[in-house]
């Protein structure tokens, strides 16, 4: 089975009429103000997991600051999971420092979404103000048997729309809070995964922790897919396309480009992904 762990969908109002959406939500017109950017509905992405294979994708919307934006959002992600179950795994997303966010996952969590993200933090980075206001939704998760996904991004190299200005030191220490949530790091994690590799505290701290692959053939070689599974363990690598920014089968190509062995392309196109939902169905999160 191959599954997506990183997808986003936006019900008709925003995709129509993305310029009302703009005003006092920065970081959305930063990443879709041009109409190059691709917004889509359930339909589509079913059409684009059809056309490459993939059986299961984890969807959700943006973390948006206004309220209402976030709910519409929110209830377009049930309403997907409710019209495809078979085919769709939704997260609930917010602004990190909505005051109302763990009460918009409990909402959602009620509703038959399986998580919360992908969050992102596009001022400031992934702060200490930020790991102290998520207390009561990481608080929710742990008590829904919930996912947690949070936006990362490498804090080197060239500028682009949606890059924020975390560092390895803010992503560490907001994943070593909270040990017992099982989190994913989308983007590879921004490179926090190559720790890994030091003696002492780092394994131990990402016991929980995965990364998706989300955008890497516009940002790593191909080699990464490798080099990543054999620091981090190909057992803690989730394939996400970021769709639509991505269609699955740019990355597949690029899997079959560096010597992976057909168990560790299955680890990561499926496997993990399909051990990680199986641990929230047999707690009743599915």
């Amino acid at each position: 089975m191959i599954i997506d762990f990183h997808t986003h969908i936006f019900p008709p109002r925003i995709r129509e009429n993305r310029e009302v959406f703009f005003n006092g939500e920065e970081a959305f017109k930063s990443l879709y103000n041009s109409p190059q950017a691709r917004l889509v509905g359930p339909r589509d992405l079913i059409s684009a997991m059809d056309e490459a294979g993939v059986q299961k994708s984890l969807v959700f919307g943006f973390s948006w600051e206004n309220a209402e934006y976030f709910k519409l959002n929110n209830d377009y992600v049930v309403e997907a999971v409710n019209r495809y179950p078979d085919r769709l795994v939704g997260l609930a997303c917010f602004s990190p420092f909505s005051p109302t966010g763990a009460k918009e996952a409990e909402r959602c969590f009620n509703q038959g979404l399986s998580g919360v993200g992908e969050l992102a933090v596009y001022g400031d980075g992934i702060t200490t103000a930020v790991v102290q206001a998520l207390k009561p939704v990481m608080d929710m998760c742990l008590e829904q048997n919930g996912l947690f996904m949070l936006h990362t991004n490498e804090p080197v190299g060239h500028p682009y729309p949606g890059k924020t200005p975390n560092t390895l030191r803010q992503i560490y220490d907001f994943v070593k809070a909270y040990p017992e949530n099982r989190i994913i790091l989308a983007h590879w994690g921004g490179g926090l995964l190559f720790y890994a590799l030091m003696k002492k505290e780092v394994k131990t701290v990402l016991q929980n922790v995965w990364f998706d692959t989300a955008a890497s053939p516009f940002l790593y070689r191909p080699e990464m897919y490798r080099i990543a599974g054999e620091v981090a363990g190909f057992d803690k690598i989730l394939f996400g396309s970021d769709y639509p920014l991505l269609k699955p089968q740019r990355y597949f190509k690029e899997m079959g480009t560096v010597g992976l062995t057909t168990d560790q392309m299955d680890q990561i196109t499926g496997l993990n992904a399909q051990n990680l939902l199986a641990r929230l169905s047999q707690n009743g999160s599915l």
